[in-house]
């Protein structure tokens, strides 16, 4: 049995993504990394890094101060977007495989240089966000068939829930996007060259909390990003 290490960055809910990555599997073990623990260093005992939801990413990040005008000003972590953002360059230093949720799709895609939709519905698309009632909202996405993710899923649409208000508006450099939502809002992100780099799989949806194992967008994501940290600690 191969035994990994995966790094997982702090916010809210974190248990619950830990509980989703580690599953019911002995061999894997996840460890918390964060500014508050000031433990960078902690990524040399990794196999993997997920990054995970929270915070809006900060618009000064991505050149775009004036966006402050429509974002919520207590929903940033200043010292969170630096510390995750250096993470991301030691990961990519150390060519680990790397899964991106919600604002972590955000966040590497701003490490490689796009920018954000500050707030979805201002730009004119529909509410991504929860429910008044505070329940996730579910929509479908339509996914490239030439795409890793479609390799992945094996399926050129889905069903996914929505619990966000920013989005990535330009694309970072060497990504494309790989999945859309009915109102074009991108809901997935990967190397444009899925041979350049080490494996990169970024999600705009929260898998850990969809209840389906058996959804293609839940299940074979994890077993796929699971399977490539055993497969770089064999190559490495």
């Amino acid at each position: 049995m191969i035994k990994v290490t995966i790094g997982m960055t702090e916010g809210r809910m974190y248990a619950v993504y830990a509980d989703w990555v580690a599953g019911m599997a002995d061999e894997v073990e996840v460890i918390p990394l964060g500014y508050t623990r000031n433990n960078m260093a902690d990524i040399h005992r990794c196999d993997g890094v997920v990054f995970t939801g929270g915070e809006d990413v900060h618009p000064t990040r991505y050149g775009k101060p004036a966006f402050l005008a429509h974002c919520i000003p207590p929903d940033f972590d200043e010292r969170r977007d630096d510390f995750e953002l250096e993470l991301m360059r030691q990961a990519q230093t150390r060519q680990l495989p790397v899964l991106g949720i919600c604002r972590g799709l955000q966040l590497i895609n701003v490490y490689y240089g796009g920018t954000l939709i500050p707030d979805i519905t201002t730009w004119g698309r529909f509410n991504h966000a929860k429910l008044p009632n505070g329940s996730e909202r579910d929509h479908s996405i339509r996914v490239d068939p030439h795409s890793l993710l479609f390799g992945i899923t094996g399926s050129p649409e889905g069903w996914v829930n929505s619990l966000h208000h920013q989005s990535a508006d330009r694309i970072g450099e060497g990504l494309v996007a790989v999945a859309l939502s009915p109102d074009g809002i991108i809901e997935a992100l990967e190397r444009k060259d899925v041979d350049s780099g080490s494996f990169l799989l970024l999600v705009q949806w929260h898998p850990e909390r969809m209840d389906d194992t058996r959804n293609p967008f839940v299940g074979a994501v994890r077993e796929r990003f699971i399977n490539e940290v055993k497969k770089n600690i064999h190559t490495t």
